[in-house]
Formats: structure tokens, sequence, C-alpha cells
């Protein structure tokens, strides 16, 4: 191989999900272990792997999903390395240990598919967004890939007694058993034509993190279904 490019190749497998890079998410796939992919992702794969869109098992909650257009997921199966992308975004790995992480639907690029998950409405936000807020709920022991439009900040609410306040558009994910509710405020951008009149935020309190990403692209915001 080109010595230049060499620094670019595939590390050791270490781990069922790990970065290869800050953009692209790297998946050992095994027989019986597989995989639910956001449709669209893969840019490159190893050996033998299958794909199946909005497999029969997912139908029922593609009616339930955010966008109301179908679940944009993929059933990944087979032996190989998986290679997983989502337009340059930073990809960040978590490793849940009979635990729950609530996602941005348009930030959830992969999970087992062995996880509990399901679309859930966000509490304490309805009055704040019409007929409220979706996220996608995954819970149980295993893997899970989320994006970030830039490399995002871990807020830990546990360690004061202060909320922590995030702008809906920079929320990814946060620990579901978090308190949320909604405060209303004059958004400052307004006064420079970003927008006009109110904005609000959701205010997190309790022991659990919140993860927020270095944008407001109304794309990624948290999607509201009437």
């Amino acid at each position: 191989m080109n010595q230049q490019l060499a620094g670019y190749a595939p590390t050791p497998v270490t781990a069922r999900m790990e970065n290869h890079g800050r953009s692209m998410l790297k998946v050992a796939m095994q027989t019986g272990q597989d995989l639910f992919a956001r449709t669209g992702s893969m840019v490159a794969y190893e050996g033998f792997i299958q794909y199946e869109p909005n497999p029969p098992a997912l139908r029922q909650m593609a009616s339930q999903w955010l966008t109301g257009e179908g679940a944009p997921v993929m059933k990944c199966s087979g032996d190989g390395l998986l290679y997983l992308a989502d337009y340059g975004a930073d990809v960040v790995v978590v490793n849940l240990d009979n635990d729950a992480l609530s996602v941005n639907g348009t930030n959830l690029l992969a999970f087992d598919a062995h996880l509990q998950w399901g679309v859930e409405r966000v509490k304490g936000m309805a009055k704040f967004a019409g007929q409220g807020l979706f996220n996608v709920q995954v819970a149980g022991t295993g893997w899970v890939a989320i994006t970030s439009r830039g490399t995002p900040i871990v807020v830990d609410c546990g360690r004061g007694e202060d909320e922590t306040y995030v702008d809906p558009d920079a929320l990814v994910a946060w620990s579901p058993n978090l308190k949320v509710k909604g405060k209303r405020s004059f958004k400052a951008s307004s006064m420079i034509g970003r927008g006009s009149g109110e904005a609000y935020q959701m205010a997190f309190s309790g022991q659990g993190i919140v993860v927020v990403q270095p944008s407001e692209d109304s794309t990624d915001r948290l999607r509201t279904r009437g």
C-alpha cells in the first residue's frame, strides 16, 4: 500500500462497534448478531452482508416514526466488517449496559437488533410544541451509534442542583430517566435576522447525561408529529 495512504487502513477489530476516524462507524458483523442501521448509511463492507429495508418486524413501528413517512431503518445481517456514515457527521459509539438512551431520530445511526426500541413522546413538552415531541428510546445491553453535527458536549446533569437548558435544535440524546420540561423565552437570534418571536428550551434535571451538538440546523430538530 502507498505509504501516504497506509495511515487510513482499517485497524484490528477490538469491539462490536468502534470509530474509524471521527465520521465513520466500523461494525464487526457476525451471523446471529443482526444490526439495525439508518437506510442509506452503508458506505462500504467486507465479507458477506445482506440488507433488508424496513423488515416486516418493524412495519408497525414504521407508522410511528418521527418523520411520519415510515421508519428509515434497514436490517443488516451476515459476517464481515460494515462501515456506516451520515454525510460526514461525527459518530459517537455507546455501549449500553442494562441502560437506556433517548435519541433524536435524525441522530440515530445504528444499534444492535436485540435491543428494545420504540418511539416515545417527550413528556412535559406538549404545551410548548403543539402535539408534542417524539424521540426514539433504545434500551437493554448492547451497542448504539449516534451522530452529531460537529464534536458534541456531554453534560452531566447530576453534578449540581441547577437545571440544564438545551435548544431543541441542538439536542442529540439524553438519559430517559431525566425530568424534562419546557421553558419559553425570547430568542436573541430574532434580533439579528435569524428568526422572530418566542422560542423554547428543554430543561433537564435529575441524574443522567445530555448530549448536545454544536449545530442549530432546523433539519436536526426533534420532529413534531401532529
